[in-house]
């Protein structure tokens, strides 16, 4: 991949926890990483726009139950990182 080197600027103090958390990446990983997860949510924010636009807002009754199963999803990818897999016959 290639890459290109920048400059931008970073408060101090958020500089130096970016560099202790960032440690074994390194910080050119931390800050792409970083920047690839906003670019992510800001396309999904945009999604979110056009799809109310379309369709209406979400309700909380449906917002509640987009929730529920986000959870549902959260413990099974625990559940199988935990136990090391999934049940035999079950998709990956």
């Amino acid at each position: 991949m290639a890459t290109k080197k920048v400059t931008v600027t970073i408060p101090e103090d958020l500089l130096d926890e970016i560099r202790a958390e960032a440690a074994e990446r390194g910080l050119s990983a931390y800050v792409a990483e970083a920047l690839r997860f906003k670019r992510d949510r800001d396309r999904l924010l945009e999604l979110v726009d056009w799809l109310q636009e379309e369709h209406g807002p979400v309700t909380e009754d449906e917002r509640a139950s987009a929730l529920a199963e986000l959870e549902d999803l959260d413990a099974e990818h625990e559940h199988r990182r935990t136990t090391g897999g999934h049940n035999p016959g079950e998709a990956a």
